[in-house]
């Protein structure tokens, strides 16, 4: 079987309808319908079997029963594209979704939608990092359309949708099904009137290190319930957690992870922020830039030919680097981003040291940039415009 998880709205229930289209037998239910939930609520069994071929079960977080009987009958049959589930919320981490499908399952994580889908492209930046030095050339960036798509965001439904009023309340319908539905149905939680003051807050410091006391003292909230409602919107795919780099040859770094929003678009309506906002207080565009860059990332690594982990670098003095690629063979590649058009040499300064923590395994560093050239700035360091997350180098 197939698991096909990710945020509400991201396309999930429209790929899932569009594989009908190659399983023309194939039957479609969404649990998300109180009359299919029923069903299968009081007879799993013969909802799981009522179909030989290719049966397409929409958000199965709302049918935990449903796992063992179709456990079950893929242990009994073992034929490819019997099952397709998809899921608003990670199952795996689910206390009641639990059990093992381990050697029955692939798990497949739907981001939002990248540049290079937008624009059409077939570049892939994390692969071309791994293949060699950029050339020499010229990229440019169209600084007015990087913001216009950092606003945007990747859901597919805010495409088409102007800034401003209309797109503000499609947010604000967002939140409010995603508050008083999901995460009730996740667990049943005393202080739900607290969460839009916890995304706000954490869309302030998304591309932050996660400063868990600190948080808790603003919110006035006992730690271990601010986990657990982080922990919650983490499952719900509104928060994702970048990981710190550990160098193999034991130098002391922060091990604290970042904590990101995963769509920027989502992010600018929590912190109210809109174009004018931005240009009049650019200060504001750094936590939202770098969450942009790592929600690509996150999309390019996910159809990628090299097995790649994220990570960031920070050391206990303070240098620190916005984002490390590990390839599966340990080669590593540093990313710095900045919003400025023109790149300096103290851009470079954790980018070298990086470079020295990690030896042999460091292959390149980049400074992201909002101009329009490739330029070398020393040995394996290179001043790469934004751009090249959808344009090929």
């Amino acid at each position: 079987m197939v698991l096909l998880q990710g945020a509400r709205q991201v396309g999930k229930s429209t790929l899932a309808q569009a594989i009908l289209s190659v399983h023309p037998d194939g039957r479609y239910l969404s649990l998300d319908d109180p009359a299919v939930r029923r069903a299968a609520e009081v007879d799993p069994v013969g909802f799981v079997t009522q179909s030989k071929h290719l049966m397409i079960l929409d958000e199965i977080q709302h049918a935990p029963g449903l796992f063992q009987v179709i456990k079950a009958a893929v242990d009994q049959d073992r034929r490819p594209n019997r099952f397709l589930l998809t899921g608003s919320a990670n199952v795996l981490v689910l206390p009641r979704l639990s059990d093992s499908l381990a050697g029955r399952m692939e798990l497949l994580t739907l981001e939002g939608l990248s540049q290079t889908e937008l624009r059409g492209t077939q570049a892939n930046l994390v692969d071309r990092l791994f293949a060699g030095d950029p050339p020499m050339r010229q990229l440019p960036c169209d600084r007015a359309a990087l913001l216009q798509a950092v606003l945007t965001g990747g859901f597919p439904e805010i495409q088409n949708r102007p800034l401003g009023r209309r797109r503000s309340q499609w947010f604000e319908s967002y939140l409010q099904t995603l508050l008083q539905r999901d995460l009730r149905d996740l667990s049943e939680i005393e202080g739900i009137t607290q969460m839009p003051r916890i995304l706000e807050l954490v869309a302030v410091r998304s591309a932050g290190l996660l400063n868990m006391a600190e948080l808790s003292r603003t919110l006035g909230l006992p730690m271990n319930t601010l986990k657990r409602y982080l922990g919650l919107l983490e499952t719900l795919f509104i928060l994702t957690a970048l990981p710190a780099w550990s160098s193999p040859l034991g130098k002391r770094l922060v091990k604290s992870p970042k904590l990101l929003i995963r769509d920027t678009g989502l992010m600018a309506h929590l912190m109210g922020v809109e174009a004018e906002r931005l240009r009049a207080t650019p200060d504001l565009m750094g936590g939202l830039l770098e969450t942009f860059v790592a929600g690509e990332l996150r999309k390019l690594i996910g159809c990628a030919a090299n097995r790649v982990k994220l990570f960031h670098y920070r050391t206990l003095p303070g240098k620190e680097v916005d984002f490390v690629l590990e390839r599966a063979d340990g080669e590593i590649v540093g990313l710095e981003v900045k919003a400025s058009a023109t790149p300096e040499a103290k851009d470079f300064r954790g980018l070298q040291d990086l470079a020295e923590t990690a030896g042999p395994a460091f292959l390149r560093g980049i400074v992201l940039y909002t101009g329009a050239e490739i330029l070398p700035f020393g040995r394996n360091l290179w001043a790469v415009p934004l751009s090249s997350l959808w344009l090929p180098l």
